[in-house]
């Protein structure tokens, strides 16, 4: 079916109080899963490329964003292009001639007000050009190298005043907020400040997006879902699942070495991670 569009996915997931699952593609395999695995749960879904993504493929957007978008027009469910964690405005400009309907502009690496510049100039050029934006306030680590955060530092959450001034004053369409979460965990500990949460969500007239949720624990995420997360970003356990798979295959087959095959076991690893991370969302 035709690209939907990641605002219209996460609208209509707002108001009924669910969430759309959004996945971190690297790989043409990634993207395969991914469908497959929405497929498999008859869910939509949301396929992003990061900046970070882009970068591994030599700097080069179209030619993941191209296979991407051609995957997605052959879907049985709907299937939305988001372009993820962009700092480089040559790339924030690259979106809408790549098939991206959505961008995540993440400067909340600065300071309050330059966060709050940086990502006014971005929601303004994204909207004249019919662009979807999300914005981040807080801080969650793990990305570009640095080690997952800890969530509990001093100044890490989203301040729900803040929060509220700051969607008001850039004109964002989502707010990605640290409520306990952090990028590139490997393990499933994270305990999510559902307080906080329930103060966000009552600030705020805009949906809300959780990052880092490969680290948060089924029971956490339902929760989280409930009180009022409408995307949910997922990258890291998919790697996890295609790492690990491909691991054990080529330790018992030490001499495999058509990529097709341990390639293929990943693959299908990452769908069963796609279809359970589904299930778990709409299970609240």
């Amino acid at each position: 079916m035709p690209l939907t569009t990641t605002g219209e996915l996460i609208t209509r997931a707002a108001a009924a109080r669910s969430a759309v699952a959004a996945f971190n593609v690297i790989t043409l395999e990634h993207v395969e899963a991914v469908i497959a695995g929405a497929e498999s749960a008859r869910s939509p879904v949301v396929l992003q490329v990061s900046e970070n993504a882009v970068k591994f493929r030599y700097g080069r957007l179209l030619p993941l964003a191209r296979a991407a978008v051609a995957a997605a027009e052959r879907a049985d469910v709907p299937v939305a292009l988001h372009l993820d964690h962009v700092q480089s405005d040559d790339l924030l400009r690259q979106a809408p001639d790549a098939g991206f309907s959505s961008v995540m502009y993440d400067a909340a690496r600065l300071p309050y007000l330059d966060n709050l510049a940086a990502t006014k100039a971005a929601v303004d050029w994204a909207h004249a050009q019919g662009l979807w934006i999300e914005g981040e306030l807080g801080r969650l680590g793990g990305k570009n190298g640095e080690p997952p955060l800890d969530a509990h530092a001093p100044g890490a959450r989203t301040d729900p005043v803040e929060a509220h001034a700051f969607v008001a004053d850039s004109g964002v369409d989502a707010l990605a907020v640290a409520i306990g979460s952090s990028h590139a965990m490997t393990t499933r500990t994270a305990t999510l400040d559902h307080e906080l949460l329930k103060r966000l969500a009552a600030a705020l007239d805009v949906p809300l997006v959780l990052h880092g949720s490969s680290g948060v624990p089924d029971g956490e995420l339902t929760a989280a879902v409930a009180g009022g997360i409408a995307k949910v970003n997922v990258g890291t356990a998919l790697n996890i699942a295609m790492t690990s798979a491909i691991r054990d295959f080529l330790a018992t087959h030490p001499e495999a070495v058509d990529s097709r095959k341990y390639l293929s076991v990943g693959r299908e690893a990452m769908v069963r991670a796609v279809a359970d991370i589904i299930r778990v969302l709409e299970a609240h």
